[in-house]
């Protein structure tokens, strides 16, 4: 990948899986990178900016931070996300359901919105969201998280076409199951029938996601907008 040297990202969730793998990628090739996480905690030396996704003044404090101290946001990753508890839809209390919703889709949304304006206004910039297989499928034992991720896919798309005669370009990724710390809040049942569904048979890995945003983000990504493309190990493949 090109250098880019004089592009400045921010990456929620970039103090461990696929966010914290971006940031050792963007930071390879020269980007300065921040990185927005609950914990305040970030990858390889980059600037580390604690807050929620799901309040919209941490994000708007967050983005105005990051542009006072590494300067105008070129590229934003919204990795942040929970993988919700495995429990029959039934179980799912409206707190659950919430959590889920307020962490993985609004968390997203208020993050686009925070960063577009300056974008726009400079005729340029990159928007990758993470969204998931199960967004485009649904699974079982994952009702909020399901609907969490296939919000992300929509709003991918409706951001995309809002803004694409603006040099601004918003996709997201769908990954299948990736072996990342996110796991840890699932049932071995939920994880078993991921796998099982994969016909290259294994995890994907954080890498290798990080390896697909990071196209996403460069200037060599051109022409496409609003898509979503799945990193699935074959389980999708439409």
């Amino acid at each position: 990948m090109s250098d880019q040297s004089n592009s400045v990202a921010l990456v929620t969730g970039g103090s461990s899986g696929i966010g914290a793998a971006v940031v050792r990628r963007l930071s390879a090739r020269g980007t300065r990178v921040a990185s927005f996480d609950l914990s305040g905690e970030s990858a390889d030396g980059a600037l580390s900016v604690a807050g929620d996704v799901a309040d919209s003044a941490a994000v708007e404090a967050a983005v105005a931070q990051v542009e006072r101290e590494l300067g105008p946001i070129d590229i934003l990753v919204c990795a942040a996300g929970v993988p919700g508890a495995s429990l029959p839809t039934i179980e799912v209390t409206d707190e659950e359901w919430k959590r889920t919703m307020a962490i993985n889709a609004d968390g997203v949304f208020y993050c686009n919105r925070a960063v577009l304006p300056g974008m726009i206004a400079r005729g340029h910039g990159r928007i990758v969201n993470v969204a998931s297989i199960a967004g485009k499928e649904g699974n079982p034992m994952a009702a909020a998280y399901s609907a969490s991720k296939a919000a992300v896919i929509a709003m991918t798309k409706a951001i995309g076409k809002d803004v694409a005669r603006t040099g601004v370009l918003v996709n997201c990724v769908a990954p299948a199951v990736i072996s990342t710390p996110i796991l840890e809040g699932l049932s071995q049942e939920h994880i078993d029938y991921m796998v099982e569904r994969i016909p290259m048979g294994r995890m994907g890995t954080a890498e290798e996601v990080a390896a697909l945003i990071a196209w996403l983000t460069s200037d060599e990504c051109s022409f496409s907008t609003g898509a979503t493309y799945d990193i699935s190990g074959g389980r999708a493949v439409y």
